[in-house]
């Protein structure tokens, strides 16, 4: 069973995977498969380099993030055309991980921001979004360290709230307390586990 696990900047949604992970399922973070294809001879940092030319490169020759980042957090144009490269290398890297997870009957996570935009949430049997005011993430991004006017341009580069939820089949809320959240997860992951009993007895 596969569960895209989504959300936006400084929503919850990595705690939520770190208690799925806990709770025995196979967790994969995107943007770790990102940081992979980035690194020096890798495809990413291949396609970077041809999109962006060599600055876009640290001396190494692996991609520089933060330079990175300031080209196309202010480009819409440029971030799109980042995506169309690397999304389809990001869901290749996934379905391989997926398939050994499927071999061992454990539930595959992939907990990835872009989720709905990358247009990747109907290939889940189940999407989870987790949502907090954005007011509420924009000052958790701040509080941990991230500049305010970069939190405000990766905020304004995602989906709205509205736009996930309606692709979602389940929307956690995480304006409350951890409390809160840790009960909607259990919820949920009492659910996974239910789907994927079923799904292994068909």
């Amino acid at each position: 069973m596969k569960v895209g696990l989504t959300g936006g900047l400084a929503s919850g949604k990595s705690t939520v995977a770190g208690w799925l992970a806990e709770a025995g399922f196979e967790v994969v973070d995107a943007d770790r498969l990102v940081e992979d294809l980035y690194r020096a001879g890798r495809p990413g940092a291949a396609a970077v380099r041809e999109l962006f030319g060599p600055t876009a490169l640290d001396a190494t020759g692996a991609v520089d993030h933060l330079a990175l980042a300031k080209r196309v957090f202010s480009d819409p144009e440029a971030l799109d055309r980042l995506e169309a490269r690397v999304h389809p290398m990001v869901r290749e890297a996934f379905a391989d991980i997926a398939a050994s997870a499927a071999s061992a009957s454990r539930p595959c996570v992939l907990e990835a921001t872009l989720l709905v935009e990358a247009g990747y949430a109907p290939e889940f049997d189940l999407v989870v979004t987790v949502e907090a005011d954005p007011q509420t993430r924009l000052a958790r991004a701040v509080g941990r360290g991230l500049p305010e006017d970069d939190a405000r341009a990766r905020l304004e580069a995602q989906a709205d709230s509205e736009f996930r939820s309606r692709a979602a089949h389940r929307v956690l809320r995480n304006d409350g307390t951890l409390d809160d959240l840790r009960r909607a997860t259990d919820t949920l992951i009492a659910e996974i586990l239910s789907l994927a009993g079923a799904e292994a007895q068909r």
